[in-house]
């Protein structure tokens, strides 16, 4: 118990250490990703310290579960003993009856066959010895069969003293366990309420964080589908810039997160049916005829047949007329639709924020989604992707880099059916080894540097050094001190207006010469060594980078670079690496 109670106070503190949540604030980047980072941290250490906490709790709930077990046999134990002595007092009340019969009779014959009596009443010396003999033996006898009802009456109260002790015991034990057990419960349940809570508010600010870089992301003009437009993709590798400095180039293009349209392909080429394609972008699915709805209003287009709207929306994809990859396209295009706009109920818009439309058509898509609706379910229905009873909302995009991403990792918003998995043919160890094996690695937004600066640099990517610099000085100096995240907005553009409610009265951008006067001698002044250390192959995110021997965190770093980058240069994925020129 006093093992149990230490325990108790110990994770007590541990836990009341971690109660502060730092004020969200939702305009503001820098902010944002100070608050993600004070939260991580929190979590990391709660899961940390809980850690040994948990060990040691579920090694006492063993034990508790073991001594409920021997208290359930000992439980059992004692009604049995109860019954045994209950049948053993009803035993003894018809041994009672014989004890007082055999007392009497012992007595009588003690009388009748004294020696005395036996003597003036035998006739002969024999007769004497044969009585004294017979009485000898029922004399025996009668003694044994006191004794023995003596005996069997002590041990019935013994045990019946000894169970009234074994019940008592019982009763205290499972007391005591019971309260045990709720203190081990309460422990175990109200740290993994903090920590959801935790993970539940590092997933919201990552959805602000998103949101944010995304008002920049947009201004790139990437599409969502592979045949909204043409991919604004470009290999910046072979543009001389006309300085030597360091370009970002992302695997993938946004967003990430359903299917890959180009890895659709690539599996269709490998030959995989459409079923299995959308079983491998999906989790928890099955693929199932469903009611559609007679028509849908398509914005700027008015109102069209439904299954005539999918093969508008299908009919660039990719260029390539691969039937199985068109049908998981229809079947994606068409579940997404349908949830997208409640079952048609509402409309859907024609451009790259839902699905983009044209009355263009091509025969192998009009084939596809055929196959896949009438061909395949009849009039009025169709084939959708269903998870937990209902249709899912199938996100697609063109390119995903070799690897797809959970809803809740991109934008916040947690899903049963999205799933992070490394979309390729083969384990990777490299980047040489994700190129050759990624299924989408024919896209042209494969690998690639995103934004560009327009009438410079011949309109390239690619960063000076001093540039490089003053982004790793941002962050050094918002680490220092969280209040300069005010200051450090992209320079060649107007800063957020100032909001004293979110932790900024004033705003700025201040230019790389002032965030190295305020940084002090801690400044990097060009960046001499720019690398990526850290990639997490399992998940597909580059996770740490070295900048003149100084490491950053992959995200953190990302997050700035988005941020304080000029132009519209951007780290558009999770998974990115670094080119030197």
């Amino acid at each position: 118990m006093k093992k149990f109670a230490l325990l108790f106070c110990t994770f007590f503190l541990i836990f009341s250490s971690f109660l502060y949540v730092p004020k969200t604030s939702s305009d503001e980047l820098g902010d944002i990703t100070k608050q993600i980072q004070d939260l991580t941290t929190s979590l990391n250490a709660s899961l940390k310290a809980t850690a040994p906490l948990e060990s040691q709790l579920n090694s006492l709930k063993k034990q508790v579960d073991g001594i409920k077990n021997r208290l359930s046999f000992i439980e059992n134990d004692i009604t049995v003993k109860e019954k045994n002595i209950d049948k053993g007092y009803k035993n003894l009340a018809k041994q009672e009856l014989i004890l007082n019969r055999a007392i009497r009779d012992f007595y009588i014959k003690s009388y009748y066959n004294s020696p005395i009596w036996i003597f003036f009443s035998s006739s002969s010396v024999t007769d004497i010895t044969q009585i004294l003999a017979y009485q000898k033996a029922a004399t025996n006898q009668n003694k044994a069969i006191i004794t023995n009802i003596a005996l069997t009456t002590q041990d019935l109260e013994a045990k019946k003293k000894n169970l009234e002790n074994e019940k008592r015991q019982l009763s205290s034990l499972q007391s005591s366990l019971g309260e045990q057990s709720a203190k081990l419960d309460e422990i175990v349940s109200g740290a993994k309420k903090y920590q959801a809570g935790l993970s539940s508010k590092i997933a919201q600010l990552n959805a602000q964080q998103q949101q944010i870089i995304g008002q920049r992301l947009s201004d790139l003009g990437i599409p969502r589908s592979a045949g909204s437009s043409s991919l604004y993709c470009t290999d910046d590798r072979k543009i001389d810039p006309g300085f030597s400095g360091f370009a970002f180039f992302t695997y993938g293009i946004p967003h990430y997160v359903g299917m890959n349209q180009y890895g659709a392909y690539g599996r269709a080429k490998a030959n995989q049916d459409y079923k299995t394609i959308l079983n491998a972008y999906f989790q928890n699915i099955s693929i199932e005829c469903r009611d559609m709805p007679s028509e849908i209003d398509v914005e700027g287009f008015g109102r069209k047949p439904f299954e005539e709207y999918i093969k508008g929306v299908v009919n660039k994809e990719m260029g390539a007329d691969l039937s199985e990859a068109l049908k998981a396209q229809a079947i994606a295009a068409r579940s997404f639709a349908l949830v997208e706009t409640n079952n048609a109920t509402r409309s859907i818009c024609a451009t790259q924020s839902c699905q983009v439309y044209s009355d263009a058509r091509r025969d192998a898509v009009n084939s596809a989604v055929d196959a896949t609706g009438v061909n395949a379910c009849g009039a009025g229905k169709a084939e959708a992707v269903v998870s937990g009873g209902s249709i899912a909302k199938t996100w697609y995009a063109s390119t995903f880099g070799g690897y797809a991403h959970t809803s809740a990792e991109i934008w916040g918003g947690s899903t049963s059916y999205t799933k992070n998995f490394a979309d390729t043919k083969a384990p990777v160890s490299s980047f040489d080894d994700l190129k050759a094996n990624a299924y989408d690695n024919e896209s042209a937004c494969f690998y690639t540097a995103q934004g560009w600066r327009r009438g410079e640099y011949k309109n390239s990517a690619w960063l000076k050094p001093e540039e490089v610099a003053d982004i790793a000085n941002v962050i050094l100096l918002v680490r220092k001190d969280s209040s300069k995240k005010c200051f450090v907005y992209q320079p060649d553009k107007s800063p957020p207006p100032p909001d004293p409610n979110k932790g900024c009265p004033t705003t700025d951008n201040w230019s790389s010469d002032r965030v190295r006067q305020e940084l002090g001698g801690e400044a990097i002044s060009t960046a001499t060594s720019v690398e990526v250390t850290g990639i997490d192959w399992n998940s597909g995110k580059t996770t740490q980078i070295k900048i003149n021997g100084i490491d950053f965190d992959g995200n953190e770093f990302k997050n700035y670079f988005n941020l304080r980058a000029p132009a519209n240069i951007q780290i558009v994925g999770p998974l990115y690496n670094i080119e030197r020129k």
